[in-house]
């Protein structure tokens, strides 16, 4: 089958094709798992955090993708909850040991044992993929391919980052970025909570006008300060300078969810200048997202499907795979993008 795979870490400054055309064998199954014909991957950030090495220990070669769509063409002899033909996303979240205190508290995205799709097994930039039937999910009849395939990752850690704010109707939610994942949270959570005021800080104009058109209260530069502070603030933005901006736009008792699973950088001058009183005190918080849960990804799959949320998207063929990437590291961004496979 085709793929385009990652062989070895590299700078995307300096590489402009970290992936490379290979043709490999086409994945065999076990008996509780299922074969699957990929349609559509959407691309993420966490990719370029894998291809340049923020994110370690990594299987090399591996396929990446993780916001996969296909439809089950095989499976195996104990498979019982899937079918030939079914149409399934596979998220971030591959497998998790199911027995550790995390596992049996519903928290398996901090299983000691969680396995990463696209990281720790080959993903979705191939013509197939295999998975474990409990780890994927019907896909609703509301959605293309292309349209779903964001909602596995940039609208699960979206949603799962939503619910960890603690919001609720009548708030002020922020949103720090507004890429693939923050412009799907604001969808997500206008539908859900009708009566917020929602503000987005985003460098690009292009980001700022398309946060207004889906509903934004206010937007605004990085560097900027809205009128009103901040209940909560959901970050998506790569860096660290962003996340000490914001922290002076939050309300006490305020919490700011960081989004990402590494930074790409960590400039010690920012952390010397958070001015505590300002910043932090006033029991204002700091949580992080890790990796999503499969319940993650089927509510805010029910969700969106219920509210008719679709992303906004581009749409890229597999071979232009490597111009996706770069075009998100060079914060070339408006919504997410989606290679179709086939």
């Amino acid at each position: 089958m085709k793929s385009m795979a990652l062989t070895e870490i590299s700078d995307l400054k300096i590489n402009k094709n970290p992936l490379s055309h290979i043709d490999v064998k086409i994945p065999e199954i076990c008996k509780n798992e299922v074969l699957i014909k990929v349609n559509s991957c959407a691309v993420c950030h966490t990719e370029l955090d894998e291809i340049e090495g923020r994110i370690k220990p990594i299987k090399l070669p591996v396929i990446p993708g993780h916001q996969i769509v296909g439809r089950v063409i095989e499976t195996g002899s104990e498979v019982k909850k899937l079918k030939k033909g079914d149409r399934v996303g596979i998220g971030w979240i591959n497998s998790a040991c199911g027995n550790c205190v995390y596992c049996k508290s519903g928290f398996e995205n901090l299983c000691p044992n969680f396995t990463a799709t696209g990281k720790d097994v080959d993903g979705g930039y191939a013509e197939y993929t295999k998975i474990n039937e409990n780890y994927a999910a019907l896909i609703p009849e509301n959605f293309s391919d292309e349209e779903a395939s964001p909602l596995l990752c940039a609208g699960a850690v979206g949603y799962r980052a939503l619910k960890l704010t603690n919001i609720n109707d009548k708030m002020n939610l922020g949103f720090l970025g507004f890429g693939a994942s923050n412009h799907l949270v604001l969808k997500l959570a206008k539908a859900i909570y009708p009566n917020l005021k929602l503000f987005v800080f985003a460098r690009a104009e292009n980001e700022r006008k398309l946060a207004m058109e889906l509903g934004a209260y206010w937007s605004g530069d990085i560097s900027e300060s809205p009128a009103h502070k901040l209940n909560a603030v959901i970050d998506t933005t790569p860096v660290w300078m962003p996340v000490v901006e914001v922290l002076k736009n939050l309300k006490p008792n305020g919490r700011l969810v960081i989004n990402n699973i590494r930074k790409e950088d960590f400039d010690k001058d920012y952390l010397i200048n958070i001015d505590y009183s300002r910043d932090l005190w006033m029991e204002k918080e700091i949580k992080s997202v890790a990796n999503v849960t499969f319940n993650d990804i089927e509510e805010v799959l029910k969700i969106a499907s219920g509210y008719n949320i679709k992303p906004e998207i581009q749409v890229f063929n597999l071979d232009e795979a490597n111009i996706a990437l770069n075009e998100i590291k060079n914060k070339k961004i408006f919504g997410a993008k989606v290679l179709r496979i086939s």
